[in-house]
């Protein structure tokens, strides 16, 4: 199967939209739920692992947060890849 323009063009939009998302944020904090789940997905057991006994849940302070600072470099690079693509996309041939 071959990409045709509007693939460019939206793949291009996506990443040039994303890429402007991580030059505005500085960090984001991750639910303990998705913490959790990346954990389990990566196999660190020790991260995942919930010491806390189901019924004193609810008495328990809010949990531990995990945060993620992505580099500063990502955002220029997807900024400039989606901005590729999309001007890629427009000197393109338009679908039959």
């Amino acid at each position: 199967m071959e990409i045709n323009r509007n693939q460019w063009f939206m793949a291009g939009l996506v990443l040039l939209f994303m890429g402007i998302q991580f030059r505005f944020v500085d960090s984001f904090v991750l639910a303990p739920e998705f913490a959790r789940f990346l954990a389990d997905g990566t196999g660190n057991r020790a991260a995942a692992a919930d010491t806390t006994s189901p019924l004193l849940k609810p008495f328990q302070n809010a949990p531990a947060k995990k945060t993620v600072t992505p580099p500063e470099w990502l955002g220029w690079a997807m900024l400039s890849v989606g901005l590729v693509l999309t001007l890629q996309s427009l000197a393109m041939k338009r679908p039959d």
